[in-house]
């Protein structure tokens, strides 16, 4: 995975397995914080995250033509926020990653599923408040 630092702007590769530690710049050796915000997935990074990454992961499978999809993505995002370096949160485009969405039968949108240890543990269709998504990440992994 790539981040940016937002110090100096250099680009820093870090495995999945480390996106919730905090890490150093490669370049000018400032604090990279644990990951803070969602992940636009590719099928690549969806696979690398699922199987490496340390905590559970919340997939947020969406449409930017989905209604409902764009009034959840502030939830989503706050709750990446909220629970930096506990959880890492992926966004699916279901139209870019058909293969993504038809491998874990999505057909309805806004949908959440989380990963803990590579395998879904959890699924729901619909948007939810940020309270709800925190309660169903921390009621499958103990968070």
């Amino acid at each position: 995975m790539l981040r940016t630092c937002s110090e100096c702007g250099a680009t820093n590769r870090v495995p999945a397995r480390h996106l919730t530690d905090t890490g150093r710049c490669g370049s000018c050796k400032a604090v990279l914080p644990p990951l803070a915000t969602p992940i636009e997935a590719t099928a690549e990074v969806f696979r690398e995250v699922i199987q490496n990454a340390r905590v559970p992961v919340l997939v947020d499978f969406w449409a930017d033509w989905c209604g409902p999809c764009k009034m959840a993505a502030p939830e989503v995002e706050a709750l990446a926020k909220e629970m930096a370096g506990r959880l890492v949160v992926l966004k699916v485009d279901t139209e870019r990653e058909q293969e993504i969405a038809a491998q874990f039968r999505i057909q309805s949108i806004p949908n959440f599923i989380v990963f803990r240890k590579g395998q879904a543990v959890l699924q729901r269709s619909g948007a939810a408040p940020r309270s709800e998504l925190r309660r169903w990440v921390e009621s499958q992994s103990g968070t």
